[in-house]
């Protein structure tokens, strides 16, 4: 593996009180990891010493002091805690989510400044990380604001890649929010993430309807004739291979979604269902159209299993390796254009 290959991966450690710090180590686990990458997580070098103790995990640990000479075969930790988070498994609390966020803003300024050349992050309980200062409903829309961009939750795995038109808003909120002007930029983003970002040419996009049956014919609302099928037509005669309204309840179980790229879901449930239901434990969630590469793994904090040494760190490594291969397709698309 040569030395120009090795990505520099920053990991927010999420909340501490779940399982983020487990599956962080367990993933660094393989040496062979390190062919790949350069890790360095941002929380409190105690925090790993004492959880890889207690799971009984092998993963190196390197305390990094110096972050321009991070160890090529370790996991660094940077100190970015005053001191070790007395952490209490599976509880909600405000101290444990001010202390997820102080470990993602640390990574995200990094990324900001070019010390590592990708962002992972691992899950934050939404409840416990809400303050006057972080008043985001997750990393997205946070990410959105710090980073240079327009952000479209991206949710990909081998066989199916989601993006969402709108994504964490209350669903009585959802279609006051798909404006005509909202969508096309989904789809503009959607389009210009397969093609820079997965190496797709001529992408085919497939997009699921507002209503139930896409409105059959306006009986069950109108959205769909009035708003999706008008500017799919538009999109399709400016030379993008945009399809639809499709409805969403057969879209999946007939397997249709295997005749497109990426399908743009209206709605945060319409897409991550099927989704999760198709991909749980593979899939990872991407935040595309901004200028740097963030994943993170498709699962939460897992509360109801932290602390006992079970939680399955799949997610967290295909996340690894995805934002990997979305980073190095960004090289190429960058030199070849």
């Amino acid at each position: 593996m040569l030395e120009t290959n090795k990505i520099k991966v920053g990991i927010s450690v999420g909340d501490p009180n779940g399982i983020g710090l487990e599956i962080i180590l367990k993933s660094f686990q393989d040496k062979r990891i390190y062919d790949f990458f350069t890790p360095i997580a941002y929380a409190h070098n105690k925090n790993f010493i004492e959880e890889r103790k207690k799971l009984g995990i092998s993963t190196s640990i390197f305390f990094l002091k110096n972050k321009k000479n991070p160890h090529k075969g370790q996991l660094n930790v940077v100190d970015v805690w005053k001191q070790a988070f007395p952490v209490a498994y599976g509880q909600e609390s405000k101290e444990a989510g001010a202390h997820a966020i102080s470990s993602l803003e640390a990574a995200t300024l990094a990324l900001k400044a070019k010390e590592i050349d990708i962002l992972l992050t691992a899950p934050i309980h939404k409840k416990s990380v809400q303050s006057k200062e972080f008043n985001f409903p997750g990393h997205t829309d946070y990410l959105n604001k710090t980073l240079e961009g327009e952000s479209l939750m991206f949710m990909i795995s081998d066989s199916l890649r989601v993006a969402l038109a709108s994504d964490h808003i209350p669903l009585g909120e959802v279609t006051s929010c798909l404006t005509r002007d909202r969508i096309e930029k989904k789809i503009l983003l959607l389009e210009q993430s397969l093609k820079k970002d997965f190496g797709i040419s001529r992408p085919k996009i497939a997009v699921l309807s507002i209503n139930p049956h896409a409105g059959d014919h306006g009986v069950i609302g109108k959205d769909d004739d009035v708003l999706l099928k008008p500017l799919i037509q538009k999109k399709f005669n400016e030379g993008s291979l945009v399809f639809g309204p499709f409805p969403a309840d057969g879209f999946f179980g007939s397997q249709t979604y295997q005749n497109y790229d990426a399908v743009l879901a209206m709605y945060h449930d319409q897409g991550l269902i099927p989704f999760k239901t198709l991909s749980f434990g593979k899939g990872v969630n991407f935040t595309a159209g901004l200028n740097r590469v963030r994943t993170s793994p498709d699962h939460g904090t897992a509360f109801d299993i932290a602390g006992k040494g079970i939680a399955d760190p799949s997610s967290f490594n295909e996340a690894l390796f995805i934002a990997r291969k979305i980073y190095l397709q960004r090289k190429e698309f960058k030199e070849n254009n």
